[in-house]
């Protein structure tokens, strides 16, 4: 991830548009800006979410609320609580997520 070309700007979280993402069940509510190459996202799970895909891209995740599970391809199972992150590359170690209680992420991808 190259962070060129970007303007100093503020984002109101607010004011960004949201989208949904259906998981298996639950859901993912996105609000997304985009920098270049630069994905960055509020995220919030539903109680209940699990992702319905494994993820292969990398991310700098933040948990802000609630507890996030993360399950990795070979098995490992991390869970985490708000003030934790975490930080992966692509292709390094295929991911999904989940949550029973909810939770409110910070992405960057």
């Amino acid at each position: 991830m190259a962070l060129t070309d970007i303007p100093f700007g503020i984002t109101d979280w607010s004011q960004v548009p949201t989208t949904e993402h259906t998981g298996d069940p639950g859901v993912a509510t996105w609000r997304t800006r985009e920098f270049g190459s630069v994905r960055v996202r509020m995220v919030e799970y539903s109680p209940g979410y699990v992702a319905d895909h494994w993820c292969s891209r990398g991310h700098i995740l933040l948990v802000l609320e609630g507890t996030l599970t993360t399950e990795l391809a070979d098995g490992e199972i991390v869970t985490m609580e708000a003030g934790s992150s975490y930080q992966v590359g692509d292709d390094v170690r295929p991911h999904r997520s989940s949550t029973e209680v909810g939770a409110r992420l910070f992405i960057v991808d």
